[in-house]
């Protein structure tokens, strides 16, 4: 029995600033943020979404396509959680109309929070094979404006229904994992942005690639030139494209080719949406199905990384005829169909952003019709409500 990847559904918000415009404010050279970071746009949330606003919005792109009674399993991996306590999985079940029975939580490591929940979501449907699982990463990446990692910023969220006989990603056995206590990121509980080395950070990430890739090589007995494409998490993408050139450095010509080709492919939607925390990967694995070349039955090798720090990397096995249960019009209009703000609308919009709505305040969205969005608090309880 197989279990993987059945449906994949994706949002991103309604604005972004483009980083040529942020270069001009920051007095800084555009290609260092074109090049240099791998960014040509930034999504932007406003206060009226958060991770569980954007978490249902990705699951309602595919939720009526599906057997909802067969869900037994929702979880949310996000590093934005709304609530100290309360999991956000909570908020999203009950938009979505979820039986009262299907187990529901929320992961917390870092960007490493979604990778986890598809490894248990994975493990769930083998032991339950006439039971389906939702998983979702959503997150908007802060570190503040006119600081080192402004530029690295981003918004949105990737939801994936994991089944047995799944039409998209077969997973294959086997993982690598990877971990220490290490300060390479990290977001304190008085902090509403995140507090980064960057250089160090980039440093762990290439040595945690490095480890895992080699081990999951060794213990699989497969070699670089077998995966028809590798793809990161991608806090931006010129992250990921250093650990591609580690993997295709002393590979044969077709191999490097193949894999730098598909590379490119699965960051193209990252360039223009930006990080997005726990669900980078997974934008990174939906840019390479929609943009790339990939044969049926094709190996594709996933790298996750989590600050902190946590690193794994496991393999999947595309579906032939995927392409039949991607949406990628829909994918594509997604991103098209979001505003461009000047930076000092952005600016407002951020710092407006961190802060709580007055409670009894009830927030408007200027989303199109039939998107989900936080309403404010109501007697310091949070409201969702779809437009």
């Amino acid at each position: 029995m197989q279990v993987g990847i059945d449906r994949i559904g994706f949002y991103t918000p309604n604005k972004y600033v483009d980083m040529v415009d942020l270069a001009h404010a920051r007095n800084q050279d555009p290609n260092k943020f074109l090049i240099g970071i791998g960014q040509s746009k930034m999504s932007v949330a406003d206060q009226t979404q958060d991770a569980v606003s954007m978490g249902i919005n990705a699951t309602m792109r595919y939720i009526d396509e599906i057997d909802r009674e067969q869900v037994g399993l929702l979880v949310i991996g996000t590093e934005s959680g709304v609530d100290q306590s309360k999991s956000a999985s909570l908020f999203v079940k009950s938009a979505l109309e979820l039986a009262p029975e299907v187990r529901t939580f929320e992961i917390k490591e870092a960007c490493f929070g979604m990778s986890a929940g598809i490894m248990i979501a994975r493990d769930y449907v083998r032991l339950h094979p006439h039971h389906s699982a939702i998983v979702i990463g959503s997150d908007i990446a802060r570190y503040g404006l006119n600081t080192g990692g402004e530029v690295t910023q981003g918004a949105g969220s990737v939801s994936m229904l994991i089944k047995a006989e799944p039409r998209i990603l077969a997973l294959k056995n086997g993982h690598s994992a990877y971990s220490a206590d290490i300060n390479d990121f990290w977001r304190p509980n008085d902090s509403a942005v995140a507090l980064v080395n960057g250089k160090y950070s980039t440093e762990v990430y290439l040595d945690f690639f490095k480890r895992t890739f080699t081990n999951y090589q060794t213990q699989n007995g497969c070699q670089t030139a077998d995966f028809a494409a590798l793809i990161y998490h991608l806090p931006f993408v010129k992250m990921g494209f250093k650990a591609n050139q580690l993997a295709i450095e002393k590979q044969e010509q077709e191999t490097a080719e193949r894999l730098a080709n598909n590379f490119t492919a699965s960051a193209q939607y990252s360039r223009e949406i930006g990080n997005i925390y726990t669900a980078s990967l997974y934008l990174s694995l939906l840019s390479l199905l929609e943009n790339g070349n990939l044969p049926p039955e094709a190996l594709v090798g996933l790298f996750s990384y989590g600050s902190g720090a946590m690193g794994e990397f496991y393999a999947g096995q595309v579906v032939a005829e995927y392409q039949n249960a991607l949406d990628v019009d829909g994918d594509k209009e997604m991103i098209a169909r979001r505003q461009k703000v000047s930076v000092s609308e952005y600016e407002q919009i951020f710092t407006q952003a961190l802060e709580l709505p007055q409670d009894n305040l009830e927030l408007a969205s200027d989303e199109e019709t039939g998107y989900w969005y936080f309403a404010g608090t109501k007697d310091h309880v949070r409201q969702y409500k779809q437009k």
